[in-house]
């Protein structure tokens, strides 16, 4: 490591109030925009996230107008006369290749997440091989919504099929909810002047109050690894840094919150070609806690689900213990036997 940066701890929701208040000032805003219309207006394109935060504040703002940027609908909408400098582009933009979803793993894990998915439910997912796995299991239900934070390639098919349409939703019926777009070119024409894709601020669509007016949402959120109490590691084991927490503690409680909301946390039993368990005993020191034991309602592996939510400590061990890799239960059971004995557990 070089040294060049810091990593702040930041729900992706707080980063507008961050800009917006000063906390983290902003000198410069590099954007990168579709062509304006004839009334002068651009859009944000691909992502809102919190640029609208940085037009309002930052003291320069320079934006990239790419011919290839398609004009996305929602709170996208930024005036040429708020922006300072202009750099005219048409360039091809960049482009997330198709995730290879055929992993026999993942595939359970799908398979046993897509039965926890009833007709006219509302989901949030990412991208990767889980979210790609589930989604090929719902080609039986009916009447799906969206409300995300990233909207991916892995959905089309859904929409295509008429399986995802909004028609159920509680809030923004009919439309699709998200913050940013990723994927391939396929994906960016799709959204181009769509208007069933609404790109709203973060602070939206990751808004705990706002997730939680989806009746029947359900939250699927990956992990690195838990322990048997609950407590679910997603940005960093240990010290080590792998990503950020996006908006996992945001979408969990806000499905939660919802009516009929399910709150799933999923991940592969093992790692390392099944030489380590994912399902451990106790995260190693300085590991930083993505969603609290608080918070978890469903853990699913490849082995199963298991429910927490109301559990004691001792119930809840039992219920990870059995969707934890057959080779390591007797492992588990005995760490944590031998952890909390003292605390009379």
């Amino acid at each position: 490591m070089e040294g060049r940066g810091e990593f702040t701890p930041m729900a992706f929701s707080l980063q507008p109030r961050a800009v917006q208040s000063g906390i983290i000032p902003v000198d410069v805003y590099l954007g990168h925009v579709s062509p304006p219309d004839d009334e002068g207006y651009c859009t944000f394109g691909l992502s809102v996230d919190f640029a609208r935060s940085c037009v309002e504040n930052a003291k320069l703002k320079i934006v990239q107008v790419n011919r290839s940027m398609p004009r996305t609908c929602g709170e996208t909408r930024v005036h040429v006369s708020e922006l300072d400098y202009f750099v005219e582009a048409d360039t091809p933009l960049y482009e997330l290749p198709l995730i290879d979803s055929s992993d026999p793993v993942v595939d359970k894990i799908g398979a046993n997440i897509a039965d926890m998915i009833a007709d006219g439910s509302t989901l949030q997912m990412g991208q990767g091989k889980i979210p790609n796995a589930i989604l090929k299991c719902l080609t039986d239900k009916r009447d799906l919504g969206i409300h995300t934070e990233v909207f991916s390639d892995n959905l089309l098919p859904l929409i295509e099929a008429g399986i995802i349409n909004g028609s159920k939703k509680t809030i923004n019926q009919g439309k699709i909810i998200s913050t940013f777009i990723q994927g391939t070119r396929r994906l960016y024409d799709f959204a181009d002047g769509n208007d069933m894709i609404q790109l709203r601020p973060v602070s939206y669509t990751n808004h705990v109050g706002i997730i939680a007016q989806n009746d029947n949402m359900v939250a699927i959120n990956s992990a690195l690894q838990v322990d048997l109490t609950g407590q679910v590691a997603a940005d960093g084991v240990g010290p080590r840094q792998y990503s950020g927490i996006g908006g996992q503690l945001d979408f969990i409680r806000g499905a939660a919150m919802a009516k009929n909301g399910k709150p799933i946390i999923a991940l592969p039993a093992t790692a390392k070609k099944g030489t380590v368990s994912r399902i451990v005993a106790c995260h190693p020191a300085a590991t930083p806690i993505a969603t609290p034991r608080n918070d978890v309602f469903y853990v699913v592996t490849e082995y199963g689900v298991a429910t927490l939510f109301g559990k004691c400590l001792r119930e809840r061990a039992k219920a990870l213990i059995h969707i934890a890799a057959p080779q390591f239960r007797e492992d588990l059971e005995r760490e944590f036997f031998e952890i909390y004995k003292k605390a009379g557990i």
